[in-house]
C-alpha cells in the first residue's frame, strides 16, 4: 500500500511539471519580446527628444536671423535715405557753383589779407569739396555693407529653413516608427497578460485535479486500511495492529512566473478646470487681429509674425506670460484632451491658436499670411495657458 501511494503521488507531480513549464516558457518568451520592443521604444524616444532639442535650437537661430534681417532692412532704408539726401545736397552745391561759376571760390581767395590767409582759404575750399565727396562715398559704402549683410543673412536663413525641413522629415519618420513600435509593445503586453491568465488558470485547474485525486486516494487508502485492520489479533484489552500508520502527502504546487503589467508608457492628461488669467475667446480674438499679416521669421508685430510669435502676441495681449519658442509652447501650460477656442495647437515645430470646429489661426510659413486652416495634421496635441 505504501508503495502504491508513492507511485501515485510521483505520477501526479510528474504530470504537473510537464504541462506548467510550457506556459512558463510562453510567458518568458513574450516578456523577453516585450522588453526588447520596449527597449527600442526608449531608444526611439531618446533619439526623438535629441532631434526636438536640435529643432528647438534651430528655431531660435531662425528667429534671431529673422530679427537681424529685419534690423538690416531698417538700417538699409535709413542709409538709402541719407545717401539720397547727401546726393541732393551735392546737386544743389554743384548747381550753385555752375550758376555762379568760379567767382565765389575766386572771391574767397582774392579777399585773403595775406599769403597765409590765402593758403587757409584755399584749403577751406578744397576741404568743402573733399568733404562732400567723402560723405557721399561713406554713405554709398555703408549702404553696400548693409546690403551685403542682408544678403548673407537671407542666405543663412535659407540654409536654416532647409535644415528645418530635413529635421521635420526626420521627425515625421521617427514619430511614425515610434508609434508603430508602441503599438507592438501594447500588442505584446496584451498577449503577455493573456498568457499569464492562461497559465494561472491552468495552474489552478491542475491544483484542483491534484486535490481531487489526493482526496480519492485518501478515501481508497482508508478503505484498504480498514480491511487490513479487521484481521488484526486482540490479546486482552490490547490490539496488535500489523498495518502501518496512514500518512497523506499533498504535493506542493509548481511556481508560476509573476508578471507585473508595464504601465510606464501610459499617458494621462487632465483638463484645466478653471481660468487663471481670462478666457480662450480673448486669446482667439487677439490672434484674429493679425489675420492677413505676412509671415516673418522672428516677427512680433503687425508688420510680420512667425507661428510662435503669433501665439506669443495673442497671450501677451491677454496678460498671459508665455515663452517665445514653439517647442517650449508645446510643452508648457496644461495638457488638454478636449480643446477649446484659445488653446494652443501644437505640432513638431509648429503652433497655432485653436478656433473651434476643427479650425485654427496660424502663421503658416514664409511667403504666406496669418489665416484660418483646418487642424488636419496627423500628429498634434493641445496645451492651455488660460
Amino acid at each position: 500500500m505504501r508503495k502504491f501511494k508513492q507511485v501515485f503521488l510521483a505520477s501526479v507531480l510528474a504530470s504537473s511539471m510537464v504541462v506548467t513549464p510550457v506556459f512558463a516558457d510562453d510567458v518568458s518568451n513574450l516578456q523577453n519580446s516585450k522588453n526588447a520592443a520596449q527597449s527600442e521604444v526608449d531608444s526611439l524616444q531618446s533619439e526623438l527628444q535629441t532631434l526636438i532639442e536640435k529643432m528647438s535650437k534651430l528655431e531660435d537661430d531662425l528667429v534671431s536671423t529673422g530679427q537681424q534681417i529685419t534690423q538690416a532692412q531698417d538700417d538699409l532704408t535709413v542709409a538709402e535715405e541719407k545717401e539720397h539726401q547727401q546726393y541732393e545736397d551735392m546737386k544743389k552745391r554743384i548747381k550753385y557753383m555752375y550758376e555762379e561759376g568760379n567767382s565765389t571760390a575766386i572771391e574767397t581767395l582774392i579777399s585773403a589779407e595775406n599769403f597765409s590767409d590765402l593758403l587757409n582759404k584755399a584749403e577751406y575750399v578744397q576741404n568743402v569739396h573733399s568733404y562732400d565727396r567723402k560723405q557721399l562715398q561713406e554713405y554709398i559704402d555703408t549702404k553696400q555693407q548693409i546690403a551685403d549683410l542682408k544678403a548673407q543673412l537671407e542666405e543663412d536663413q535659407a540654409n536654416l529653413e532647409s535644415m528645418q525641413s530635413d529635421y521635420e522629415a526626420e521627425q515625421t519618420t521617427l514619430s511614425n516608427t515610434l508609434e508603430s513600435k508602441k503599438e507592438e509593445v501594447a500588442d505584446l503586453d496584451e498577449q503577455l497578460q493573456a498568457a499569464v491568465a492562461a497559465a494561472e488558470a491552468k495552474r489552478q485547474a491542475e491544483e484542483a485535479a491534484k486535490a481531487a485525486k489526493a482526496t480519492e486516494s485518501t478515501k481508497s487508502n482508508s478503505t484498504v486500511a480498514s480491511t487490513s485492520n479487521s484481521g488484526s489479533q486482540t490479546v486482552g484489552n490490547t490490539t496488535n495492529n500489523n498495518g502501518n500508520n496512514n500518512t497523506t502527502v499533498t504535493p506542493s504546487a509548481p511556481s508560476t512566473p509573476t508578471v507585473t503589467p508595464d504601465t510606464s508608457n501610459n499617458n494621462s492628461s487632465s483638463d484645466n478646470g478653471g481660468s487663471t488669467y481670462g478666457n480662450g475667446s480673448a486669446i482667439l480674438s487677439a490672434a484674429a487681429a493679425y489675420l492677413g499679416v505676412p509671415y516673418v521669421w522672428g516677427g512680433t508685430s503687425g508688420s510680420g509674425v512667425d507661428c510662435s510669435g503669433l501665439v506669443y502676441l495673442a497671450h501677451q495681449a491677454c496678460g498671459i506670460p508665455i515663452t517665445r519658442n514653439s517647442y517650449n509652447q508645446g510643452s508648457g501650460g496644461q495638457a488638454v484632451s478636449d480643446p477649446q477656442p484659445g488653446d494652443v495647437v501644437c505640432y513638431g515645430g509648429h503652433v497655432g491658436i485653436y478656433a473651434g470646429g476643427g479650425q485654427m489661426i496660424h502663421a503658416p510659413q514664409p511667403g504666406e499670411v496669418v489665416c484660418y486652416t483646418s487642424v488636419d495634421y496627423a500628429y498634434h496635441w493641445y496645451r492651455r495657458y488660460w
